[in-house]
């Protein structure tokens, strides 16, 4: 699970690079879990905690980076 700090330090690209990682990773253990019962149900959770971590410090850094650009302009 990835905390708040290390998902701060992380480049936008890299954010994004690691958005599609947790999404395939999602994915492929919903396949996993319906197939079969997984060991530890609960890296589902995890999984999409950690999405939806990446999703909303991808968003603050955009609309920050809007409102800064909509200062300079005024």
């Amino acid at each position: 699970m990835m905390k708040k700090l290390e998902i701060k330090e992380l480049a936008l690209e890299d954010l994004e690079i690691r958005l599609n990682e947790e999404r395939s990773t999602l994915t492929n253990l919903k396949f996993t879990h319906a197939v079969s019962a997984l060991e530890n149900p609960n890296v589902l959770k995890n999984t999409r905690k950690n999405i939806a971590r990446i999703l909303t410090e991808i968003k603050e850094r955009k609309m920050k980076q809007s409102a800064e650009s909509a200062a300079e302009t005024n």
